[in-house]
């Protein structure tokens, strides 16, 4: 298959996010020859809830987690920016920082999560602060920082020239988006790549991921005649 993007960018907050939200799209896109590169925001370094390990080792062991899970689905460019885990904020510092690496890969499409995600809608989980902060910085980048030249100039200095972003898209948790992508091939890739995050399936206790995520899955192909996929609202971005 013809890949649809050339090069794709997925920005997320903590190390097992992408895979979570959109591992089959990521896998499906790198099969079919997308060049895909991960922005990981904060260090993960409070995903963890046990006595026994401080928040330097709880990092390191994310770092290597999140880049066994990019390997196993051919994602070769791993950034990760640093930020603590769980005091995320929109702040023009990190609006910088999310530019300086739009700029610098220049991708046709961006990946990021919906900063108006409250809660699931069986209302189960409320949402990540540092998900919905990662998003609305994302929102800002696409629609003024990045295309914008007087927006921070000294990304000039640093050679990193203006660039429009055309796509936006970003993965939702129910099945109510504008795109569904079939992941019936790539189902057991997103497993196993969520399957590294071995200390957050610690933090789940006797939950069964591999049951969940085929379930979700199921749930939002159900909805497009499909075995499995995963939901994204989408963006074409500016008046051509």
């Amino acid at each position: 298959m013809v890949a649809e993007f050339e090069r794709a960018l997925v920005v997320f907050a903590h190390p097992d996010d992408a895979e979570f939200t959109c591992g089959g799209t990521i896998a499906a896109w790198t099969r079919d020859g997308t060049d895909v590169s991960y922005v990981c925001v904060t260090d993960g370094s409070a995903g963890w809830n046990g006595p026994d390990l401080g928040r330097e080792e709880i990092a390191r062991i994310r770092e290597e987690e999140l880049r066994e899970a990019a390997a196993i689905l051919a994602v070769e460019t791993v950034v990760f920016l640093g930020y603590p885990d769980g005091s995320l904020e929109p702040t023009l510092d990190l609006r910088r920082a999310l530019t300086r690496e739009v700029r610098r890969f220049r991708p046709d499409v961006i990946v990021a999560p919906d900063p108006s995600a409250l809660w699931s809608k069986d209302r189960t989980y409320i949402n990540h602060p540092d998900h919905r902060a990662v998003g609305e910085a994302m929102l800002a980048v696409v629609a003024v920082d990045s295309p914008t030249r007087p927006q921070f100039p000294e990304l000039l200095g640093e050679g990193l020239e203006p660039h429009k972003v055309r796509t936006l898209w970003l993965p939702l948790w129910a099945a109510d988006g504008d795109r569904r992508v079939d992941i019936s091939e790539t189902i057991d890739l997103k497993v196993k790549a969520v399957r590294t995050h071995r200390s957050q399936m610690e933090n789940m206790g006797e939950f069964d991921i591999d049951a969940k995520l085929r379930e979700y899955a199921t749930r939002v192909g159900a909805h497009g005649g499909l075995q499995y996929a995963e939901a994204f609202r989408t963006f074409k971005l500016g008046w051509e």
